[in-house]
């Protein structure tokens, strides 16, 4: 853990992508005896791989999903199922003496991608923003198809047998009773919760602990009843964003929640990625001893192998971009990125990061007839090198594919300006709703109407910058108290008016979370 906060610490100041850093300085801790880890791949799978999966549902905007739905299943399934077959065959035919088992399985692990990475990247060069919905997506929904492929991969190695019927309906299953599963329990869980807090209050603390755990008791349900734990961690987060829109929770618990997830996922992944850089001097030197026994000539030859397969993956990845994409896609606006620059992003922008790492070391120690798997090391090195050179690729090579272009602005994003207009509207009413409610008595209705004119006049000139006319309203001298309450009274309807549009289908995911995010600031603000 101490590794892993230093690690990251000094990755924040360097000017190379975080993941880079973070490994580098795992493989620098990995050298020293006392700092070295046992890993339980299994241990290491629950507790870092489902909350990873479950806060990407829960943040990615759900406009993005619906629209580009057919492309992201093109990628996050075809591409899936291709680099697994394809790849696949051409690992086994590239590493003489890995069996097909083994090098299926490694397709499989090399299959998913990974945003974080690029996400960092992203820090330092623009991506559009529709590229950058489009890779989280394919992500979400490819950590979980990968790592399912997987599983059958390593049957396969185990028992020698396969079944394309077989597989298929056991997919259909695994990853339909695992989304039910992820959907149901959150559902419950969200209105359970719902129900408790209007009876007796919303405590913020439990509420952030309940997220917390939403994922792993998805996860654990699932594979209890033989589904997928990664399709139920990828619904159970798609769900939570759902339940998030009826915007039943309180400002204070939302901003908590988001802080205490923000830091879970940047730890999350900062621990994958040192713990990364930390078992490859360990994987290396296993990995020689095995290459020699194989009749190699040293890590050369492993490297080489290495570079192979990344080039491999990166012809197929390009092939697939170009039509599931690019050839979907209408014609680019003027001043967009040149076409054979978004294909050639999108596809070196799909680097490999936790889930390759995760996976592969679910790999077995034994075989089924209590062999030694001999070539578990150089398969694990093989999806190592290609996480590194994958990410090294990515930062290389998307700032000089990115940097002319006039619209790769990460702020990029659809006017808020209309649902800024309708929040202050209801605001406005909301006000002089109160302000009639306290209309007696005398001293009363002056203190309430002097507030309210103060607090309108906020609004109106609002709304005068967003081009509608507002007006003038007298200089008046406040109660303190009642202004209070009509300000907050004024954020709320805002938020109330955001999330109704939002239900509506008035606005996108993305404007809404972030207006949402602004008003309980501001609420928060007003009640210090």
């Amino acid at each position: 853990m101490l590794s892993g906060f230093v690690g990251r610490s000094i990755a924040s100041v360097l000017p190379f992508p975080r993941p880079l850093v973070q490994i580098a300085f795992g493989a620098i801790a990995g050298l020293v005896p006392q700092l070295e880890v046992n890993l339980d791949p299994e241990i290491f799978f629950l507790l870092l791989v489902p909350p990873l999966l479950f806060i990407d549902g829960w943040r990615i905007p759900a406009d993005e999903l619906v629209r580009d739905r057919w492309t992201i299943l093109h990628m996050a399934f075809g591409l899936v199922v291709a680099t697994v077959l394809i790849v696949g065959i051409f690992i086994a035919w590239l590493v003489p003496g890995l069996p097909v088992g083994a090098a299926l399985a490694l397709a499989a692990a090399l299959a998913p991608t990974d945003p974080i990475a690029v996400n960092s990247i992203a820090r330092r060069v623009p991506i559009p923003r529709r590229m950058m919905n489009l890779l989280q997506a394919e992500s979400l929904l490819n950590d979980a198809t990968g790592l399912v492929c997987l599983s059958f991969a390593i049957v396969f190695l185990m028992t020698g047998q396969f079944s394309a019927v077989s597989a298929s309906t056991t997919f259909l299953w695994v990853a339909g009773a695992g989304l039910a599963i992820g959907y149901g329990i959150t559902q419950v869980i969200v209105r359970t919760k719902t129900l408790i807090a209007a009876h007796i209050g919303e405590d913020s603390g439990s509420q952030i602990v309940v997220s917390l755990l939403i994922p792993f008791v998805a996860y654990l349900a699932a594979e209890a009843a033989s589904a997928s734990g990664l399709f139920a961690a990828v619904a159970a987060g798609v769900t939570m964003a759902r339940a998030e829109a009826t915007g039943r929770a309180l400002g204070a618990t939302r901003i908590q929640r988001s802080a205490v997830w923000d830091s879970v996922q940047f730890i999350a992944n900062g621990i994958v990625f040192v713990l990364l850089g930390e078992q490859l001097p360990t994987i290396i030197t296993n990995a020689r001893v095995t290459v020699l026994e194989t009749g190699h000539h040293g890590l050369w030859w492993a490297l080489m192998m290495i570079a192979a397969i990344y080039a491999a993956m990166l012809m197929l990845r390009l092939a697939w971009v170009w039509t599931s994409v690019f050839l979907s896609r209408p014609s680019p606006r003027p001043g967009a990125l040149h076409p054979w620059r978004v294909v050639a992003a999108t596809t070196i922008a799909g680097s490999r990061g936790a889930i390759t790492f995760a996976g592969i070391l679910t790999l077995p120690l034994l075989l089924s007839d209590g062999t030694a798997f001999a070539e578990r090391d150089l398969a694990i090195l093989i999806a190592m090198g290609v996480i590194v050179l994958s990410l090294v690729t990515a930062a290389v090579g998307l700032p000089f594919l990115l940097k002319t272009s006039s619209v790769a602005t990460p702020q990029e994003a659809p006017s808020d300006v209309p649902a800024r207009t309708a929040a202050a509207t209801a605001a406005l009413s909301e006000i002089a709703r109160i302000s009639a409610l306290h209309a007696t008595p005398a001293n009363e209705a002056n203190a309430y109407t002097t507030a309210a004119v103060l607090v309108s006049r906020q609004y109106l000139q609002r709304l005068e910058t967003f081009g509608v006319q507002g007006g003038e309203a007298p200089a008046v001298q406040p109660d303190a108290q009642v202004m209070l309450e009509l300000r907050l009274a004024a954020v709320r309807a805002e938020r109330d008016s955001i999330f109704l549009m939002r239900r509506q289908h008035a606005i996108t995911a993305t404007v809404a979370r972030r207006l949402v995010r602004e008003l309980d600031l501001l609420e928060a603000h007003y009640e210090i």
